[in-house]
This record gives structure tokens, C-alpha cells and sequence, in this order.
């Protein structure tokens, strides 16, 4: 049990309102609330005032609260909420701009296949000048999203980085926050992937019904790419707002065996991702077949994902020797 659920308990326990508790501690209201919400930590003269109104021993009020971190960089109650929100914030400014990358090739696909099918005025030119100047903007709003909101996020990449050790009580509160959040981030999950297995029933229907009407396709492509996005949207933005509760909590990708390794080869990392987006860029521009070289992205996941389990095992190695 946290500290927050403990004073809770032992208010109601007592039949006290948070005002009256407030007085006997000679604070406000509003401290008390704090306390019960997580939202701050009682210091340690309030704590024993607590213990000695409640009638238990210092030891046996704060018996059971989860365990702390022990090495690093001390984070307060008041920096793991701020930063918290700022990954909220984050989240929800970051998603649709990934979003919209997936989404960019949609309008130049659909004019050209306007165009191939005679079905407007628009000549294959003009349809693909004007696509190309759409997929532009669109690509550069998203930059200037990832640019604007990555750069003032960038003063909490210690999380990423460095050994910590979280406030009494502080991890007690992230863990709540995390489970809280954990059934939401389940949802985003599943839902993701059953709309990427979904994304492609359009390019099965229209082949099996349509054969090889080129208009078709390409409409059934757009379908695939808008579907694409919303679980892009749903993984990065549930992603994000988990991946903070890691950070802190120094779980999953932040462990500080993964930190230690992330820190020895981040610029192998930072390589290995231009080259796989030089890669699909130089592969989808040529080609315009979106509906196929989108397929990159897992591919380049799944191989991170192999890449950073060879790492670990060369960087035990090199401890060991």
C-alpha cells in the first residue's frame, strides 16, 4: 500500500474529514488532499506527527509502502509530476504529426490515380506536381512538430540516461499512475493491430473484385495509409505516455542495464534509423508504391529490436573481460 492510500485509510478509519486532519496537523486542507491524490509527499516531521496521531509507530505507518531506488539522481514528487504531464503533453503533440508522415502520400496517390483514370481535367503532371507539393507540407508541418515540441522535451533525457532515485514515496505514486493508464494502453495496443490486419482487407477486396482496375487499387491503398495512421496515432501516443512511466520507474527499455548499453551506442542507434528512413525513401519516391514500401517500418522494428539484444549480450561480455 502507498502512502496516499495509507493516510486514506486511517482518516476514514478514524472518521476524520481531510479538515479535521488538516487541523490536528495545524496545516491545509488543500496539503491533505495533495497527500491523498499523490500529487505531493508529507516530509518527514509530518509523517511522524501522522504516525503519533494515528497511535502506530514511525515504522509501522509507513510499513509495506513500495521500495525505493536506491542509486542516482534523486527525483522529487514535484519533478516526476511535472515531467509526467510534459510527456502528456508531448504524446498528444507528437502522434498525429507521425501521423500525418503516414499520411502525407494519400493526396498525391489519389490525384494520380484520378488522373490515370481520365476520371478529371487533371493531367498525370499537374496531379503529380500538386500531390508532391502537398506531401511536402505535409511532411514539413510534422517536422516542425517533432522540432518545436522534441527540443524543450529534450531537457528530461536524463530519465533516458542516468541512474535514479526516485523521492520517498514517489514510486509508489508512478506505479498507481501506471497501472491506471495500463488499461488504456492495452486498449491503444490491441486496437492498433487489429487495425493494421484490418488496413488491408480494402487491396484483398478489390483485387479479388475488381482485378486489375489501377483506380481502384490505389483508392484501396489511401484506405490502407488513413487506416495505418490512426494506429500509428494510437501507438505513439499510448507509447509516449507509457514509455514516461518507465523512465522513471527504470523498467522495459530504461532499465540500467539498457541505459548503460543505450549510452555506449547511442550513435550506433541514431544510424541505424537514418539509414532505414534513407531507405524507405529511396525505395517508396521511385517506385509510389506506398501501399507496399510501408511495410519498412515493422521490418526496421523487429531487426532494433534484434540489435539491441546483440549489443546487451557484447556489452555483458565486455564487463566480464
Amino acid at each position: 500500500m502507498i502512502l496516499s492510500e495509507k493516510i486514506i485509510m486511517l482518516r476514514k478509519k478514524y472518521g476524520w474529514s481531510q479538515e479535521e486532519l488538516a487541523e490536528r496537523l495545524d496545516i491545509s486542507r488543500q496539503s491533505v488532499s495533495k497527500w491523498e491524490s499523490g500529487a505531493s509527499i508529507p516530509d518527514l516531521e509530518r509523517i511522524v506527527s501522522m504516525s503519533q496521531l494515528f497511535e502506530m509507530e514511525e515504522t509501522e505507518f509507513t510499513d509495506g509502502m513500495t521500495p525505493e531506488i536506491t542509486e542516482g539522481k534523486v527525483i522529487t514528487v514535484e519533478e516526476a509530476n511535472t515531467f509526467l504531464e510534459a510527456t502528456k503533453k508531448y504524446a498528444a503533440r507528437i502522434a498525429p504529426a507521425v501521423s500525418l508522415c503516414v499520411l502525407s502520400p494519400v493526396v498525391l496517390l489519389w490525384l494520380l490515380g484520378m488522373a490515370g483514370a481520365k476520371r478529371g481535367a487533371v493531367t498525370e503532371n499537374v496531379a503529380g506536381g500538386i500531390g508532391l507539393i502537398v506531401l511536402l507540407l505535409m511532411v514539413v508541418v510534422a517536422v516542425a512538430v517533432f522540432l518545436l515540441t522534441g527540443i524543450p522535451y529534450n531537457k528530461y533525457e536524463y530519465l533516458e540516461k542516468e541512474k535514479l532515485t526516485l523521492q520517498y514515496g514517489v514510486s509508489g505514486i508512478v506505479e498507481k499512475a501506471k497501472e491506471t493508464f495500463a488499461g488504456t494502453y492495452r486498449i491503444c495496443i490491441t486496437l492498433g493491430v487489429v487495425l493494421c490486419i484490418l488496413g488491408v482487407v480494402p487491396l484483398l477486396a478489390v483485387s479479388i473484385f475488381f482485378g486489375n482496375n489501377g483506380y481502384a487499387v490505389i483508392l484501396a491503398t489511401d484506405a490502407l495509409l488513413i487506416v495505418v495512421a490512426i494506429a500509428v496515432w494510437l501507438f505513439v501516443w499510448s507509447g509516449i505516455i507509457w514509455g514516461g512511466y518507465q523512465k522513471l520507474l527504470q523498467e522495459g527499455d530504461y532499465t540500467v542495464e539498457n541505459k548503460a548499453v543505450n549510452r555506449k551506442y547511442e550513435h550506433v542507434t541514431a544510424i541505424y534509423w537514418c539509414v532505414w528512413t534513407a531507405l524507405y525513401l529511396a525505395i517508396s519516391l521511385p517506385t509510389m508504391r506506398w501501399d507496399i514500401t510501408w511495410v519498412v517500418w515493422p521490418v526496421a522494428g523487429i531487426l532494433y529490436g534484434a540489435l539491441l539484444a546483440f549489443l546487451k549480450i557484447k556489452n555483458r561480455k565486455a564487463e566480464r573481460e
